[in-house]
């Protein structure tokens, strides 16, 4: 495992960033060469020791020097003990890294002590100064707002990108979108930028144009995205839509990476008996993978196989998993242990000519199962719940899996509830005290007679211990077309005016989130087909039902500019499939255009949303929404 610190209860931890940017692989590389079979002393002010040893592992540290009087002569890596920085002019060391992304401050700060050594610091590493916000210090989340997102193009698939400047809502000014593309072996395809000059543009990066603007052959691997002048959050989000060309009918859509990497993964589904499962491996840093890092395990069990290969610096491999697992079958599922090397991972499923993509989600080690969930105060109702579509049966299969998604749990006491679009019930199942190792997929489609949604609670009546980290995997099937689409997703509080540590959660701001601000991209027109957006809006209510909302659609044109808006309203425990082209007119989605968005937006409640589009030979796509 890389160790590396990366993301936690207090957050991310953007000297991560900055060590592991693509611009700082380079400079901090030629360090470590320049200073190759050279003793070195090491001076840490700041506590970076741990992440920059992670990714940068072959210097020979051989003094560690402190300025904390209470470490002297404590223990120290590498076997060493802490030594007292004025006890520098004693070393034996000519060269001295100090871990500062400031040389000039250091250099004066240890100005009387270096004598004839050399000084080092991470200062080569900073980025250009284009990437930095005046009045931020070098290392503000803001400076640092960055992602990763699977990219390929060729004969059968393309890869477009879509979001929207959300940083105006912050006062963020000057925006700009700084790209780099990485082929299949890690190396880089291309570099550019893409100015958003306007309050809430949109922002598109289509790999066919890629190909075009810089003479690029067919290519599969990664797109880095830097968000420079970003306010308000470091959380770079979009949807990524795959779309098959030359009669390949996929589509596929998934979100926002999480640009934190993980040492498990989990909502990884094996393949069925027809089908063959890639799990898209992509190296997420400037340091290659040793052989033996990643593997996999049938969930719940000690069945482990090693992926026994080392992995270049930002390669992207197609691993087909049922090779590694000739007899494991859905409705099984696996979990990845990625020793934080990758960013949620994307799996690929092939059935015949037509394929699915979906993510991993991260698995939480420091989640422990807890008590408390067993009993929450009354005005929080069912508590944590996980909402989902349920498409209309006479046409769709729907199949919930839940996941267990924390290294700890072992149960999963679980029910799930059901609800038609206006909010009532159509029934209640409990699916019993689930093991961690189960091997079972929910009919929801042989449970209802009619469209709606569902809602995945922790039901104790057996007994069990939740973690709160509450997770499934959703499958629908077009039983006319026999196109597939998945997606996965976590449970949370919803709409109770009462909290639970930071439940419920808002887009923005503290608990309560009593509002909602989702992004819908528009429906296009792609090689003569007619690429139709839909989203299902679902309003959960995990206590009393509240009143029905009122939720405004904003249409907006490309550059951000306000076309109209219109008003819906979705009853408690209800849900809404809005297509843009059945509550705009011809003329407004014209004005709009292709690149065009809507922003949902809700001030009396928290909504949750799935979008897609789909063509018309039945191909569908599917994924939860993003908000900010």
């Amino acid at each position: 495992m890389i160790n590396v610190s990366t993301f936690g209860p207090e957050g991310g931890n953007v000297l991560y960033k900055a060590l592991s940017h693509p611009l700082a692989v380079g400079p901090l590389e030629a360090l470590q060469e320049s200073l190759k079979g050279q003793p070195v002393a090491v001076y840490d002010p700041d506590h970076y020791f741990e992440t920059f040893i992670g990714l940068y592992p072959d210097f020979e540290i051989t003094t560690f020097l402190t300025h904390q009087t209470e470490k002297l002569g404590q223990p120290a890596p590498f076997g060493k003990t802490w030594q007292a920085l004025l006890d520098l002019p004693d070393c034996k060391e000519k060269h001295v890294l100090v871990l500062s992304f400031e040389k000039a401050k250091m250099q004066h700060r240890l100005s009387d002590l270096l004598g004839d050594r050399q000084l080092y610091t991470l200062e080569p590493a900073r980025l250009p100064e284009k990437f930095l916000q005046e009045g931020l210090f070098y290392l503000d989340k803001c400076n640092f707002a960055t992602n990763f997102a699977f990219f390929r193009d060729n004969d059968q698939f393309s890869t477009r990108l879509t979001t929207a400047n959300y940083w105006s809502n912050y006062a963020a000014h000057n925006v700009t979108y700084w790209f780099q593309l990485f082929g299949e072996a890690g190396q880089v395809l291309a570099q550019w930028e893409e100015p958003v000059e306007t309050a809430g543009a949109s922002v598109i990066v289509d790999s066919r144009a890629i190909c075009r603007r810089f003479g690029l052959s067919s290519f599969t691997g990664q797109l880095f995205v830097h968000v420079i002048g970003a306010r308000g959050h470091d959380v770079v989000k979009y949807a990524l839509d795959t779309i098959g060309h030359n009669g390949n009918p996929s589509l596929s859509v998934t979100h926002d990476a999480n640009a934190w990497p993980s040492d498990r993964f989990g909502s990884l589904p094996a393949p069925a008996e027809d089908e063959t499962l890639l799990v898209w491996l992509q190296n997420s840093h400037g340091v290659a993978i040793p052989a033996g890092s990643l593997a996999f395990r049938v969930m719940g069990t000690d069945d482990e196989r090693i992926y026994d290969h080392e992995m270049n610096p930002y390669e992207t491999v197609a691993l087909d998993l049922g090779k590694l697992f000739p007899d494991v079958r859905w409705p099984a599922q696996f979990e990845m242990r990625a020793g934080k090397y990758l960013v949620r991972p994307r799996y690929e499923i092939s059935e015949g000519r037509r394929t699915r993509i979906a993510h991993l989600n991260v698995m939480r080690a420091d989640l422990r199962p807890d008590e408390a969930l067993s009993h929450l105060h009354p005005s929080l109702g069912r508590g944590i719940l996980l909402p989902f579509p349920i498409l209309p049966p006479e046409h769709f299969e729907t199949f919930l899996q839940p996941n267990p998604m924390s290294e700890t749990v072992e149960t999963l006491p679980l029910r799930v509830d059901l609800f038609d679009h206006q909010g009532q019930a159509m029934g209640s199942h409990f699916l019993g005290n689930l093991k961690r190792n189960h091997k079972g997929a929910v009919a929801i489609h042989d449970l209802v007679a009619e469209a709606g949604h569902g809602e995945l609670v922790y039901d104790f009546r057996e007994g069990g211990i939740a973690d709160g980290w509450l997770h499934a995997m959703m499958r629908y099937h077009n039983r006319c077309s026999d196109h597939k689409a998945e997606t996965s997703f976590g449970g949370h509080i919803f709409n109770t005016l009462m909290t639970w540590r930071n439940e419920p959660q808002s887009y923005s701001g503290p608990a309560p989130g009593l509002t909602t601000r989702l992004f819908l991209k528009l429906g296009l027109v792609d090689e003569g087909r007619q690429l139709r957006t839909f989203c299902q809006l679902i309003y959960p209510c995990s206590g009393e039902k509240r009143p029905p909302s009122v939720t405004v659609l904003y249409l907006y044109a490309k550059d951000g500019s306000y076309v109209t808006e219109k008003t819906v309203s979705i009853k408690a425990s209800g849900s809404m499939i809005i297509y843009p082209d059945a509550v705009f007119s011809e003329e407004e989605l014209k004005q709009a255009g292709q690149e065009g968005h809507i922003i949902i937006r809700d001030l009396t409640c928290r909504l949750f949303g799935y979008h897609g589009v789909e063509n018309e030979e039945g191909g569908f796509s599917l994924d939860h929404m993003f908000g900010f």
